[in-house]
């Protein structure tokens, strides 16, 4: 696979400043908003969920988005609904693989959301001290949360929970190596002057990049 080298520190910081430069990270680019309020968040959640399972990342987006408009905008909602019209609705979104198995994780995700931290993700966070190691840890607790689930959630959540910061999932790291722009979470930082916000969006944009197979527009355009 052909490496794009971008090598001059400033080329790197121009072509950081146009990935970063629409100033929304991955989940607002595809219509989920990253507020900090309760709803935000577990959306964010649970597409992070979707979106660590295999296959076609734009089915992960349709599944998300269809639990959204089917009124489980919030873990309470979503707890409140039927085993069977989860199914329904994710299998009509076009998910494919064990769409039962997928339906039964994102209502208990919504139940122990709920029970645990009374629907509020921001409990979570309270609940651990602003720490991003607790954090973690407590996400990792919850039903279908593992690593992965828990990079792509902080990738965005970093925006605001900026203790968290710089979290960089697989896919824009994968992408900012083959665009040389660094091979860590903590080099895109500096490339985003230290400011989680701008850094959640360039790793968000990175990500697309890897994702929507988007190399070639970017050669040798910082």
């Amino acid at each position: 696979m052909p490496t794009t080298l971008i090598t001059p520190v400033e080329d790197r910081k121009r072509l950081a400043r146009r990935l970063a430069g629409s100033g929304r990270g991955f989940a607002e680019q595809y219509g989920f908003r990253v507020t900090n309020n309760p709803a935000s968040l577990f959306q964010v959640l649970y597409l992070a969920v979707l979106l660590a399972r295999r296959g076609d990342f734009r089915r992960a987006l349709d599944g998300a988005r269809a639990l959204r408009d089917a009124g489980w905008d919030s873990p309470a909602r979503l707890a409140r609904s039927l085993h069977e019209d989860r199914v329904r609705v994710l299998r009509d979104s076009g998910q494919r693989g064990d769409v039962d198995a997928v339906a039964v994780v994102v209502g208990d995700l919504a139940r122990a959301v709920v029970e645990r931290y009374r629907g509020d993700l921001r409990r979570l966070r309270s609940a651990a001290h602003h720490d991003p190691v607790r954090e973690r840890a407590l996400l990792a607790e919850l039903p279908g949360v593992d690593g992965q689930v828990i990079d792509l959630f902080l990738r965005e959540a970093q925006a605001l929970w900026r203790e968290v910061a710089p979290v960089a999932d697989r896919r824009a790291l994968a992408a900012a190596r083959r665009l040389g722009l660094g091979r860590s979470a903590a080099d895109l930082a500096g490339l985003a002057s230290g400011e989680s916000e701008r850094l959640a969006w360039l790793v968000g944009a990175l990500a697309r990049v890897d994702l929507e197979h988007r190399y070639g527009e970017l050669a040798g355009r910082p």
